[in-house]
């Protein structure tokens, strides 16, 4: 199978059929292009404005998303396709050719606060993680109702498996988002803030479209627990919203009817390293928790001579996420503890 290079103008993501792409975008520093791989199925009941593109790699050393997809990119056949769906397995490729969450070898921008006004137009925001924002907006924004952008903890922390989503005041608008997320098979859903500028899930929201997001691992490795629901959750959305033909099962905690609805969007949920240190984790991330209970230990071996500072939880719920890494930075948020809403089977 050969891919084109194409610059983003000459992508047809209307025409029937199977195309295989990269797409060019100018490199900053050498006399090259950044090049975007990208997939797109189009079916004959393609509508315009409808669609579904997924997303690995928005941070480059979140690897669940790229495997979960590429498998994706051998399974689905055009002839089962019934709209549109586009595939990008790696979209930040300056952050994953370093391996890092931001684009460390070009321009230090992180692809997931780089969804701003004048991304990729004015001269301050015209490096290459801007422009992939830029790409995503003016050419696939357009072609797509359902965005799926697949994380993983990377360096930063390690997650109790989840999909996630903002709170959404457009209860139609809601409803499909939770739905679409508990079809992913992971214990967690897991709405959050929606305060930090230039997510890709938020304007994805913001503009009417069903968005999910999720962590699918940890540590820079790859759990094959996160593909296998990574991989599903695409499926089943690509099948429920109408762009794939074919009957998906409910798999793991989705079918056993245990995954919970968790809130983690006020800062009660989180838990700050008042300065810098160690952070050793005395339980697992999805273990059941009490406000004021011990998770863990940061100790500082600059002075060996204090206790180390208990680590507890913020609100009574559900241990989300915690520092990955030992080392840790004064301000990093080394635990998130949900509250945890129920269990509402779909």
């Amino acid at each position: 199978m050969t891919r084109e290079i194409v610059r983003p103008a000459g992508l047809d993501l209307e025409s029937p059929g199977r195309r295989d792409y990269y797409v060019a975008l100018e490199h900053d520093s050498i006399w090259g292009d950044h090049l975007i791989p990208l997939t797109v199925f189009v079916g004959p009941r393609a509508r315009p404005g409808q669609g579904l593109v997924a997303f690995g790699a928005n941070h480059g050393n979140e690897y669940e998303g790229p495997v979960a997809i590429r498998h994706l990119l051998r399974e689905i056949d055009i002839a089962d396709v019934t709209g549109r769906i586009i595939l990008v397995p790696v979209l930040n490729v300056a952050a994953f050719r370093a391996g890092t969450r931001d684009s460390t070898l070009d321009d230090r921008v992180n692809l997931n606060r780089a969804f701003i006004d004048g991304a990729g137009h004015r001269a301050a925001l015209a490096g290459i993680t801007h422009r992939i924002a830029d790409f995503v907006r003016a050419h696939l924004w357009p072609q797509v109702h359902v965005v799926i952008d697949l994380h993983a903890g990377g360096q930063v922390a390690r997650f109790a498996l989840g999909t996630s989503f903002h709170r959404i005041d457009h209860p139609d608008q809601g409803r499909l988002i939770e739905e679409t997320a508990r079809w992913f098979g992971t214990p967690l859903v897991i709405t959050y803030q929606n305060e930090t500028p230039g997510l890709l899930p938020s304007e994805a929201e913001r503009l009417g479209k069903i968005a999910i997001g999720g962590e699918f691992g940890w540590g820079g490795a790859i759990q094959p627990e996160g593909v296998r629901y990574a991989r599903h959750g695409v499926l089943a959305a690509a099948i429920h919203h109408g762009q794939l033909r074919g009957q998906v099962d409910k798999i793991a905690y989705h079918a056993d009817g245990t995954q919970r609805l968790v809130d983690m969007a006020d800062r009660d949920c989180l838990t700050i390293a008042p300065f810098a240190g160690h952070y050793e984790p005395l339980l697992h991330c999805g273990t059941d928790v009490a406000k004021g209970e011990q998770v863990g230990w940061l100790h500082d071996f600059e002075r060996l001579d204090l206790d180390p500072w208990p680590v507890r939880a913020g609100v009574d719920g559900i241990v989300v996420a915690q520092a990955w890494a030992a080392p840790v930075l004064q301000g990093q948020h080394i635990l998130c503890t949900g509250r945890v809403k129920g269990r509402k089977p779909f």
